[in-house]
């Protein structure tokens, strides 16, 4: 069984630190995001989500990450100023963050060994892969980048 979140930090958006035990006993769904992406929309599908299931307890993670097509060139600056005009969003965001390689961050290698992909891949193949962890810190749930956010409520209800 792969070790609860709690233990990780990551680099927040903007500066400082985003420790994760922050969110203890609560649901997170963690996505690593991209801002020229076919599947940047689903930003708006997380905000909802974050605004929906918030005051029963959910976090929205975004974690930006230029590793699939270069697709998260900006600054945290740029990024934050994207996220925000473009789709309001208010959920936490994590400065970027490698997923995948030596340099994966450790949160994204405990991650992906809780919930390998399809046919047993640990790789994280694109961006918006969604990592769902419940309240006590255990991953439950892996689902590609095509899942649309509004299609993993049932999946969030049986967490909240």
């Amino acid at each position: 069984m792969a070790a609860p979140i709690y233990e990780f930090t990551l680099p927040r958006l903007g500066g400082g630190q985003l420790r994760l035990d922050e969110f203890r006993g609560k649901p997170i769904l963690i996505v690593n995001t991209a801002s020229e992406c076919g599947f940047t929309p689903q930003y708006a599908g997380l905000e909802q989500l974050h605004r929906r299931f918030k005051d029963k307890g959910l976090v929205v993670l975004g974690c930006p990450c230029n590793q699939f097509g270069g697709q998260e060139p900006g600054d945290a600056a740029a990024i934050a100023d994207f996220c925000r005009s473009n789709y309001g969003v208010s959920f936490p965001m994590a400065d970027k963050i490698e997923v995948n390689g030596e340099h994966a961050h450790p949160l994204y290698a405990n991650l992906k060994a809780a919930a390998p992909g399809v046919l047993g891949s640990e790789a994280v193949k694109w961006n918006f892969t969604k990592f769902l962890v419940d309240r006590s810190g255990q991953v439950v749930g892996r689902f590609a980048p095509a899942a649309r956010p509004e299609d993993l409520a049932r999946e969030i209800e049986g967490v909240l």
